[in-house]
């Protein structure tokens, strides 16, 4: 008889504990991916996508910041991070992207391979490494747009942003990516029909409001990485840009 009560009990425990995983398994999930100003070392850096949990029901919403130092939109494809993402996603989760910080450089065959090609056409260039190994690279454009349609055609819903604004000052107000990364983004979004939150401007009207002296205390090291506050600063950012947009079904899992 003691033997059949617990087994009883073992049995009700199991079932128990699959029900949980079953219904943890049917909460959507906001994967996060980027560079630095995204997920840092959390110490003297921090990205905005660690401090960003904070802000979501996590009760009803899982979220799992992905993003990683050094990346680009090329490298990050590059190294299977994508690849492992897509595989995973499910209809209903949500992929916030913010790339472009190390995009810059022309595309290169050093250990890093991150720059791409400017704009958001189908041009590429084809590269050579010392091992022997080739790779065609393409647009900065390009890469989101892959993000973008993969992100589709599981389910789930792409949101691109533009990347948050350098500790650059001129004439007193900090440049706006608009004219490069941030409208190459939007650009993308609007072609492939998936949301825009134009995080460096909601950003920057901050700075331009808060003024340089202010601005620098959340630059430790550099006039890209932020410390923690300026990350909270970039979060509530993002937190802005979805609720402007009630189109967006993040907001019913964001904290009141």
């Amino acid at each position: 008889m003691i033997r059949q009560a617990i087994f009883v009990s073992l049995f009700m425990i199991g079932s128990i504990c699959s029900s949980f995983l079953l219904l943890q398994d049917k909460k959507p999930t906001l994967y996060i991916i980027g560079d630095s100003t995204v997920r840092n070392s959390n110490k003297e850096q921090w990205g905005w996508g660690t401090l960003i949990i904070d802000l979501f029901d996590t009760t009803r919403i899982n979220v799992s910041n992905n993003a990683i130092a050094g990346r680009s939109s090329r490298s990050f494809t590059n190294e299977g991070r994508w690849r492992r993402i897509d595989s995973v996603l499910k209809p209903g989760d949500f992929v916030l992207m913010q790339f472009g910080h190390n995009d810059g450089s022309y595309p290169d065959t050093s250990a890093r391979n991150r720059g791409t090609l400017k704009g958001t056409g189908e041009e590429t260039v084809e590269l050579e490494f010392a091992n022997g190994r080739k790779e065609t690279a393409h647009t900065y454009g390009w890469y989101i747009r892959q993000f973008v349609r993969d992100a589709k055609a599981r389910g789930a819903i792409p949101i691109v942003l533009s990347m948050i604004p350098r500790n650059i000052w001129k004439d007193g107000k900090v440049p706006r990516a608009k004219n490069d990364f941030g409208k190459w983004a939007k650009e993308v979004a609007a072609q492939e029909g998936a949301f825009f939150i134009d995080l460096n401007s909601i950003t920057a009207d901050k700075y331009d409001q808060w003024g340089e002296e202010k601005v620098k205390g959340f630059f430790p090291g550099d006039h890209t990485h932020t410390n923690r506050e300026g990350a909270a600063v970039n979060a509530a950012s993002v937190v802005e840009g979805i609720r402007q947009n009630p189109k967006i079904e993040l907001n019913k899992y964001l904290l009141k």
